[in-house]
């Protein structure tokens, strides 16, 4: 398991605010970083490593790291709230812990800045957000994640759970439109307007379950629940409809676990050439899995999956080049239009078309997060 903290603190060394490894969107686009989902995947990460291990390194580096970003006056670097991107809202969560440990003020004037873009989200006709103003009326699964988790948070830390009745229930509206009967899978998107030339003009779903949109949905409903204030049993329904979605879609995922513990890209279509197992979704189950019977939400036998899943990524795609560890097998990305973009079409093609490339925090730091639930087990079975 060394291997996974040399890993990290190899990727933490040669990375700078501007210029993080980790980053290969950035890095191919030959930009520096800003404000971006990216890196609050790979600073929570390691924000977690510091949380159980205590090695003030890892607070240091992330504290370092967005402090860069964030001035005085809360505003941040390269984030524009009116551009109403849900994905810029992930980053945000990272700003909670490092405002708890730091007690900088300016985290928390921060938090109301990215909390802001909450309030003035565009909405589908069913209270859902737009994942982003070019993506009207469209949910994405991916957005549940980059939103939602931090949504909550805010409600229960500093505004009485409010707008807990609106979270809950623009999840009951995925699960009861996204989810498909056949296999208990989820479609990547939906638009609810049935205009996107991607979707289908009944349903408005695109015509795939991807990997790693359903995976950022299953860390939605995991780190949601996480976050639940619900001691006065205010929220037992609501609580247990989530439990319920995250049961059956770990279920119905385990149908397709691959015997090296991986799933593919596009999860059900595994026999068909060109599918190929993926690194970043595979990571997040492990995690999702995992840290879901630490909580209770699963049972016990349940964690040899999640195992299983993190150590086939380890040992098909966590190598060692030139001396360096790297982790391959990451799609770098995949979405759905613009209405001027028709290469992204949401077929079985256009999934397998996108690149794969190495080091990326999508898929790095889902797999330290499955790597710090196994030290958590470690922890207690002590």
């Amino acid at each position: 398991m060394d291997i996974i903290v040399k890993y990290i603190d190899e990727l933490l060394e040669k990375s700078t605010p501007e210029a993080p490894m980790w980053n290969i969107e950035k890095i191919k686009q030959g930009l520096k970083s800003k404000w971006n989902y990216i890196d609050g995947c790979m600073i929570k990460a390691v924000l977690q490593m510091y949380a159980i291990s205590k090695d003030e390194k890892y607070l240091k580096f992330a504290d370092d790291f967005i402090d860069y970003r964030v001035f005085e006056d809360g505003t941040i670097d390269g984030y524009n709230v009116g551009e109403k991107n849900i994905d810029n809202v992930n980053a945000g969560k990272t700003l909670f812990e490092l405002y708890d440990l730091t007690g900088k003020e300016k985290y928390r004037k921060a938090i109301d800045l990215v909390y802001s873009q909450i309030e003035i989200m565009p909405r589908c006709k069913s209270g859902n957000f737009w994942h982003k103003d070019i993506y009207p009326n469209q949910v994405w699964l991916d957005g549940m994640y980059m939103g939602q988790p931090f949504y909550l948070e805010y409600e229960t830390r500093f505004n009485n759970r409010k707008n807990y009745d609106d979270i809950f229930s623009q999840f009951k509206f995925v699960i009861e439109n996204m989810r498909n009967p056949l296999n208990g899978l989820y479609f990547h998107a939906m638009d609810t307007s049935r205009e996107a030339f991607w979707c289908d003009k009944v349903t408005g779903l695109s015509q795939h379950s991807w990997l790693r949109a359903i995976g950022w949905y299953t860390m939605a409903l995991i780190d949601t629940l996480d976050q639940v204030d619900n001691k006065d049993h205010k929220y037992d329904a609501e609580c247990k409809m989530l439990e319920d979605a995250f049961k059956d879609l770990v279920d119905s995922m385990l149908k397709y676990q691959d015997e090296s513990g991986m799933w593919y890209q596009v999860v059900n279509l595994g026999g068909i050439p060109g599918n190929y197992l993926e690194t970043s979704g595979s990571s997040i189950f492990a995690y999702a899995i995992m840290k879901s019977v630490r909580m209770g939400i699963l049972d016990e036998s349940y964690f040899q999956y999640g195992e299983k899943a993190f150590n086939g990524v380890c040992e098909k795609y966590l190598s060692e080049k030139d001396g360096e560890l790297q982790l391959d097998g990451i799609c770098l990305v995949a979405g759905l239009g613009p209405q001027d973009n028709k290469r992204r079409d949401g077929t079985f093609g256009y999934y397998m078309s996108e690149p794969i490339v190495s080091n990326d925090a999508k898929g790095v730091g889902p797999l330290v997060l499955a790597y710090i639930e196994i030290l958590y087990k470690e922890k207690a079975g002590k």
